[in-house]
């Protein structure tokens, strides 16, 4: 695969994810719109790419962490580790369109490298996924 991307870097990853979330959830084209499942794994690989890929890329992540923070100062004793089983649940459960569970999973990525225990294993793994296919 690196023959016939080269060197596609965190902020080439990040986009072109992007680009494929946000076109391959609207449906409608040649190719088959993207299934749940795959939605929620490829949002996680780009939160991953856009917290690597640094400036400008990390904006989505600041917005995340300031959103994280505001939550914080209001449920003060809601660790990291409730906020992210409380999004699985919400993922998982609520009736959601494809674009939606992209949204939530990029932000979901954000709050389980935080919270440790297995969240923080799943979102390990997915970066280091996302660092393989990056370079």
């Amino acid at each position: 695969m690196k023959e016939f991307l080269g060197t596609l870097g965190f902020p080439g990853l990040a986009g072109a994810l992007t680009a494929l979330l946000w076109f391959g959830t609207q449906g409608g084209g040649k190719a088959k719109q993207l299934g749940w499942g795959l939605t929620l794994f490829l949002s996680m690989i780009a939160g991953a790419a856009y917290n690597a890929a640094g400036t400008p890329f990390n904006l989505v992540s600041s917005l995340v962490n300031d959103g994280i923070g505001m939550f914080g100062d209001t449920f003060p004793k809601y660790s990291m580790a409730g906020i992210a089983v409380t999004l699985a649940i919400m993922i998982a459960y609520k009736k959601s369109t494809t674009r939606q569970v992209a949204v939530m999973g990029i932000v979901f990525w954000y709050v389980a490298t935080g919270a440790g225990g297995a969240a923080g294993i799943v979102a390990d793994k997915i970066q280091i996924i996302a660092q393989n296919f990056a370079s």
